[in-house]
């Protein structure tokens, strides 16, 4: 029963370096990245959207307090 166990353990850690270095063999060159298709305006606007939301749940948290 042990030498099974450890078969299987050798036959899982082959497979586990193949699986890693096989890939890496056949390897292409990739292709460089593209250009950002954002100037960070998209992430500004994103940015005060949330703070008006937030400012507009706390008004309204806020306001039944004044009645």
């Amino acid at each position: 029963m042990a030498v099974s166990k450890v078969s299987l353990v050798v036959v899982m850690i082959i497979a586990l370096l193949y699986t890693v270095a096989l890939p890496s063999a056949h390897a292409q060159s990739t292709a460089p990245a593209p250009a950002p298709a954002s100037d960070g305006t998209t992430i500004d606007q994103g940015v005060a959207y949330v703070l008006m939301l937030v400012a507009l749940v706390l008004t309204y948290l806020i306001h039944p307090l004044d009645a």
